[in-house]
């Protein structure tokens, strides 16, 4: 493993947070005008904040921005605990309650998106909004909480087994492999190399080998997350290689607080593939709360 400490993933000001049972957790922010944004990466084997630098760099965003490496990633704590969806979710609740700010709205990519909503049913005063890039939960799956997921997590937490799988998944090869995937034209190569450096970290395996094994999802995130909000919600999707959207439709006709806008040719990270188009739809959504 790496010795070296992890570059900031963005040039922003940094704050670390001593979160109840969870110390430290870094947090890259700029200062603004306005109702705060709080950023959530996604879940793999490699995340990191680096997956919401666009929102920094490449967009005309006024208002305060935060951006968390969540437990088990990027500059935070890497301890060996038990990783779930109900752990997430009071982080989030965690995050925004050391924010000290007032509600804020969330955006969050991928399977946080779960974490998210959660948090958003958990303490509805926290949060105004939440905006769900490509987000999990909307096609069947079988009960992450079933024994299979944890016999998984076992086998995957054996010294030898463990530790030589995560060695094949974070070699560079790989990483880029998987990082293509969400790239019409391919990962940007800084992308591949700081998921490279951040998946060499000390404790790099925890976090992940839960969301491998499956036990990071809610299987019936439908109706136990997403039908039961009801703060304002937006969707940015379009094709994503990883994720399905079989009831996405339904869910937005059972509610008007639910808007679905396609980033037309992503796959999964329009934030970095189509900047300008993901701003605007941010934009829109936001100033129509």
């Amino acid at each position: 493993m790496s010795t070296q400490p992890l570059a900031p993933a963005i040039q922003a000001d940094e704050v670390v947070w001593s979160l109840p049972g969870v110390a430290p957790v870094l947090c890259y922010y700029r200062q603004g005008e306005g109702c705060p944004l709080l950023l959530l990466h996604s879940m793999n084997a490699a995340a990191s904040a680096f997956e919401v630098k666009p929102f920094f760099d490449d967009m005309a965003l006024k208002q305060p921005l935060y951006a968390p490496d969540l437990p088990g990633f990027g500059r935070s704590e890497r301890a060996d605990r038990v990783y779930s969806p109900d752990f997430y979710a009071q982080v989030v609740v965690d995050i925004i309650k050391a924010m000290d700010c007032g509600p804020v709205d969330v955006l969050a990519l991928s399977t946080t998106a779960e974490f998210a909503a959660r948090a958003a049913l958990r303490d509805s005063d926290l949060v105004r909004s939440l905006t769900l890039i490509s987000p999990t939960g909307f096609s069947r799956r079988r009960d992450s909480r079933s024994p299979v997921g944890a016999r998984v997590h076992r086998i995957l937490s054996l010294p030898f087994l463990g530790a030589g799988l995560f060695r094949a998944l974070r070699t560079k090869p790989s990483i880029r492999f998987f990082l293509d995937k969400a790239f019409g034209d391919g990962a940007p190569e800084d992308m591949v190399e700081y998921a490279r450096n951040s998946a060499a970290q000390p404790g790099a395996s925890y976090a992940p080998f839960y969301f491998v094994s499956g036990q990071l999802f809610t299987p019936d995130a439908v109706g136990e997350l997403y039908l039961p909000l009801k703060l304002p919600v937006s969707v940015l999707y379009d094709e994503d290689p990883n994720i399905s959207f079989d009831y996405l439709e339904e869910v937005a006709r059972q509610g008007d607080n639910w808007s679905l806008v396609k980033i037309p040719g992503t796959l999964g990270l329009p934030q970095f593939e189509k900047p300008s188009l993901t701003e605007s739809a941010l934009k829109e959504f936001l100033k129509n709360l």
